[in-house]
């Protein structure tokens, strides 16, 4: 309310430029508000890679401001700023390499990012630079005689109005001790309609105008069945916008972890052209700008402007900043059986026992709240979890795991190990008097860890050692619930912001990174457990900024509904565009019952999507795979067979987003940036650069509109092999067997001949190439293998990273990375080359160094595929294969 009493204009901030002071890490000057006259410290930084750096705070504040800790991995590398130019009100800095230009106007303040002469953002060029300045209470106050009477009405006035020093939400007091600090400031993006980003909303991947309506909110909340359409934040925060235009992509990372809003709006500016002679009149074009205001509640003003200039760019950029997506173990990109609650011991033997009576693969079966005694997490049921050990053994003999839930709040219980220890040690977050805050949630009355602490953080992880944790084992995993955090009774059903953590923070400072640090404390247990050798799984519900660097996540408590399908997948490309590439929603919807039709459709969704879990709650009927009638049944086994066919292509992307920060599911406009069309499409995607996936999200679909992009490209039926027709949309006919997924021409695909029960069972299995010819009868891929659960890959450089090269009719395998040494005996059994022109007189293989045999082939006239069997390549050596 207080920042849109600013409305845009002319700033009251100047910027004092007889106060510039240069060093090799930075520029500093200060600026002034023309009424209140408080000076605000400015530091500009150039990182190396495209990025730059803007801080504002308070020259001499009160007290020290908050400044978000852990999310950055390092102090970013920076680049000595020069003066280019300096003159009566204006101040010109140029990058090392002179690509760059940042023009700071003093009065009003503003700072324009230039890129070789043409401006691509600028900062307070509508003047709602917004900062208040932490002050003494008005109790504290020395006031003069004649202004007490005056400034006591004003304080009473305008804090019933603004909420200044204290604020009412339903029957909540929120006490402001330190008093309004509130921040904000607008960015011009220009040439630009099309932005993106800042999850987390059930909203379209396009962000919308906020002109006519409500912001999008940043606030992590427990919203059970969110809306769909809604711009309320739900249950993770990542201030990262980016904007995307045919020549270049750029970002905005804002990195404040308290409640924060978005304003958007996009308009058309008229730009002047210079004329080519005097005599002709300067022309204009309309350009369109969008205008992106961010308002914080407190904290300072720290912003990463990232230049691309391409969106790949941008993704290695911010990963720079805050790590890349973790290597996931290999098991975690199966698929997982969830649901609230699997009763007990005999109820999971039984689950279990039926996706190997219905030949289903899988990889996780996963425990609820249910499962712990009296909801005291690390413990287990004595009645229904009688011996867990037994069970796991049980499970590992099957190659399987066993996810748990493990919240953050813990039963108010002195007799609960966990409580009392907590409690002793002053573990927990404080209420605005000094006592543990206690809140309801599943476990009744609780009291709240505080993970911001670092010690609390290193016992948390310490409770998850197997001597500790009783009845676990190393193929028990974790789920972190009700993370945001979650407090019924709670206003919006969170924790008071007045609450109090480490070092005397307020909730309200911190309260978007409450989740983040709950799962990087459960990483880093898992890790321990294993003495560092083991990789983590640990899904999240609640994420900030980084949060990749530690797991996955999940969109959290949807619907069964078709609306929920369909809106599933902006969502999840939102996400990923963020950085968390290791995400998904929860199959079939958790609460509800879905009719038989849209589970088919959503498993056959999710089997193309990072993450794949089904999941339904305590009041929704059963739903394993095989209680849909034996036709269903047969589809979702194709579905699922068809993700653990998919997976080395999968666990490639994954190494890609781990090491280079490309997301493993992406728009087709940052396949296709040049391609006006893809900007605005949200219902089908890419998986990695190779396969365009076309969810069905309506109901008795019996034809969907595909958008094929690229008029130079060639793309074929994954499935049938058969080339597409020309044509940027194609109606293609759909069956419920169907999914429409195609292979782009240029690209080769690894997959599995075959699948077993699980992963691990399909460890040796052969693999089988798919080579789709692009329009110069060229393509390319790779393939990704290590052990797929330790670290070795990272410390004793244990993987393969294999590249095929098809060109010149020759198909050859050779080494992506020398550094990497893994031995296996896996070959490649198989070869299926899409689009090859005519049938081939012979082909021969040939190992380096090895003797040439002749190859098997059969040739399909149809649909011009080329299949080469009986191969037996050895995927660790250079081969080639030759036809003629």
């Amino acid at each position: 309310r207080r920042q849109k009493l600013l409305c845009p204009g002319k700033s009251s901030y100047q910027a004092l430029l007889d106060s510039v002071t240069l060093s090799d890490e930075n520029v500093k000057f200060q600026i002034i508000h023309e009424e209140n006259k408080v000076l605000l410290q400015v530091e500009i930084y150039e990182i190396a890679g495209n990025i730059f750096r803007l801080k504002i705070d308070e020259a001499s504040p009160l007290r020290a401001r908050y400044k978000v800790p852990d999310v950055l991995i390092k102090e970013p590398t920076t680049q000595r700023l020069f003066v280019s130019h300096k003159e009566a009100g204006i101040l010109a800095l140029s990058s090392v390499n002179g690509d760059y230009k940042l023009r700071v106007t003093a009065n009003p303040f503003q700072v324009e990012l230039q890129s070789k002469g043409e401006t691509v953002m600028s900062m307070n060029s509508n003047g709602l630079l917004y900062f208040e300045h932490l002050q003494p209470p008005p109790s504290d106050r020395k006031p003069t005689a004649q202004n007490e009477e005056t400034a006591s009405d004003y304080y009473k006035e305008k804090q019933e109005d603004l909420g200044l020093w204290q604020e009412k939400f339903g029957s909540f007091l929120d006490i402001k001790a330190h008093g309004p600090s509130s921040v904000g400031v607008d960015f011009s993006l220009h040439g630009y309609d099309h932005v993106y980003g800042i999850p987390q909303h059930t909203e379209t991947l396009l962000l919308k105008n906020t002109s006519d309506g409500d912001a999008y909110r940043l606030y992590n909340l427990d919203i059970f069945g969110h809306k769909i359409h809604d711009k309320i934040g739900i249950y993770g925060s990542v201030p990262l916008l980016l904007a995307h235009k045919p020549n270049r992509t750029s970002g905005v990372f804002w990195l404040n972890s308290s409640e924060t809003l978005v304003d958007i709006s996009t308009k058309a500016v008229a730009e002047h052209l210079s004329s080519t002679s005097a005599a002709e009149t300067a022309k204009q074009r309309a350009v369109p700008v969008t205008d992106v205001r961010w308002m914080s509640e407190s904290g300072i003003i720290d912003v990463f402007l990232l230049m691309g200039p391409t969106a790949f760019d941008i993704f290695k950029q911010f990963a720079q900043l805050t790590g890349t997506q973790a290597l996931p173990p290999l098991f975690s990109l199966g698929y997982h059986q969830c649901r609230w609650n699997y009763e007990d011991e005999q109820d999971v033997k039984a689950v279990d026992a039926g996706f190997d009576a219905h030949d289903i693969p899988y990889d996780v079966i996963w425990l609820d709240i249910e499962h712990t005694d009296g909801k005291r997490y690390f413990t287990w049921d004595k009645k229904k979890f009688q011996n867990p050990r037994k069970m796991q053994e049980h499970l590992k003999k099957k190659k399987r795991k066993l996810v748990v839930i493990v919240d953050p709040h813990i039963k108010v219980d002195p007799t609960y190990t966990l409580y009392s220890q907590a409690k002793e040690k002053g573990y927990f977050v404080k209420d605005r008097n000094g006592q543990d805050f206690e809140g309801i949630c599943w476990s009744g009355s609780s009291c709240y860890l505080d993970f911001t602490n670092p010690e609390v953080r290193k016992w948390y992880a310490d409770q998850f050692a197997f001597k500790t944790y009783k009845g676990s084992t190393n193929i028990l995993f974790v789920w972190n619930d009700m993370n945001e955090p979650s407090v019924f009774k709670g206003a919006e059903l969170t924790m008071q912001k007045d609450a109090v953590h480490y070092n005397n923070w307020e909730h309200r400072e911190v309260h978007n990174l409450y989740g983040f640090y709950q799962q990087m404390a459960t990483a880093e247990g898992l890790i321990r457990r294993s003495s560092g050798k083991e990789r983590p799984f640990v899904l999240t519900r609640s994420f900030f900024a980084g949060s990749q660097k530690y797991g996955a996540v999940w969109t959290g408590d949807n619907t069964a509904e078709w609306s929920y399908l369909k809106i599933s997948i902006p969502m999840l490309l939102t996400i990923s565009l963020a950085g968390i590439s290791f995400c998904g929603a929860d199959v079939g919807g958790f609460i509800g019952d879905p009719e038989p039709e849209l589970l088919v459709r959503w498993y056959q969704a999710g089997a193309y999507q990072p993450f794949f879990r089904g999941h339904s709650n305590m009041e929704s009927k059963r739903r394993e795979p095989w209680l849909f009638g034996e036709k269903n049944t047969q589809i979702i086994r194709k579905a699922i067979r068809e993700r653990y066919v998919l997976l080395p292509y999968l666990y490639t992307l994954f190494y890609r987003a781990h090491t280079a920060a490309e997301p493993v599911m992406r728009p087709l406009w940052v396949e296709f940036p040049e391609k006006t069309e893809t900007f605005d499409v949200e219902y089908e995607y890419m998986l990695g650069n190779a396969l365009l996936v076309h969810p069905v999200t309506e109901k008795q679909a019996k034809t969907v509109s595909v958008l094929l992009p690229g008029s130079e490209e060639i793309w074929y039926d994954f499935r049938k092999f058969k080339q597409m027709e020309d044509g940027s949309t194609l109606k293609i006919p759909v069956t419920l067997e169907n999914l429409p997924v195609f292979q782009r021409g240029g690209t080769v695909i690894p997959l599995k001949t075959t699948v077993g029960k699980s992963t691990e069972w399909m460890i040796d299995i052969s693999y089988e190439l798919h080579v789709a010819l692009d329009t110069e009868a060229c393509a390319v891929g790779e393939l990704y293998v290590d052990d797929g659960h330790s670290f070795q890959y990272l410390h004793k450089k244990q993987f393969l990273y294999r590249k095929f090269s098809f060109h010149n009719n020759i198909l050859t395998s050779s080494c992506a990375d020398e550094s990497g040494q893994y031995q296996t005996s896996c070959v490649v059994e198989q070869v299926i080359v899409l689009g090859f022109g005519k049938q081939p007189t012979f082909v021969t293989a040939s190992s380096k160094g090895g003797t040439e045999k002749e190859v098997i082939f059969t040739y399909d006239t149809k649909t011009s595929a080329l299949t080469l069997g009986n191969l037996a390549l050895s995927i660790d050596a250079d081969w080639e294969i030759c036809i003629n």
